[in-house]
């Protein structure tokens, strides 16, 4: 993982910063990565919510982990259902 510059945490941290991905009911599919991978290549830094109760509680860093692998990117922050990736 490479050092995440200061002003891209400071980015991810702002409540002004609003999810553009959401993982519904559907879960994780390849056309959910694929947006998440499109998105990281216009924006640099995705920020994507996942549906209370979709996943257990310890699931959720896994989802996480895969995510970032499959869109080969980083995660700046993640806390609870919410996460941060960069690229």
């Amino acid at each position: 993982m490479s050092k995440i510059p200061l002003d891209i945490q400071k980015l991810a941290n702002s409540r002004d910063f609003q999810p553009s991905v959401r993982i519904g009911k559907s879960g994780i599919t390849d056309s959910l990565v694929q947006e998440i991978d499109e998105q990281l290549s216009r924006k640099e830094l995705v920020k994507i919510k996942i549906n209370r109760g979709l996943f257990q509680r310890d699931q959720i860093k896994q989802v996480w982990q895969h995510l970032s692998t499959e869109t080969n990117s980083n995660i700046v922050i993640s806390r609870g259902n919410v996460c941060v990736l960069w690229r």
